[in-house]
């Protein structure tokens, strides 16, 4: 026999009282510095790619290769919004945990 409506949604309400905990596992500050040095990886890897990509933005722009110019443009946007997003990455996901635990 299925369940009434009210059931069912009372059984989606249901409150498991999971919340974050730092040290609960062992290994955590290790798994906090990889991701640093991911993220900074991956600012470094950023900086050579926007400097590479401004490099062929010039070499298009003075030698008349549009089609390099327009590239060079397209990866510097790139590199930048990596950069954005890889800076921000700790505060975006800070925001949206803090906004996810205020849902009831």
């Amino acid at each position: 026999m299925p369940l009434p409506l009210a059931d069912r949604v009372i059984q989606l309400a249901f409150d498991p009282g999971i919340t974050p905990a730092g040290g609960g596992l062992p290994g955590l500050a290790v798994l906090k510095n990889v991701v640093n040095s991911i993220n900074m990886f991956g600012i470094i890897a950023v900086v050579g790619a926007l400097a590479v990509s401004l490099g062929v933005w010039a070499w298009g722009h003075h030698t008349g290769g549009h089609q390099a110019e327009a590239n060079g443009k397209k990866g510097a946007i790139v590199a930048a919004g990596a950069a954005l997003g890889l800076g921000a990455a700790n505060g975006i996901v800070a925001f949206f945990s803090a906004l996810g635990s205020q849902v009831h």
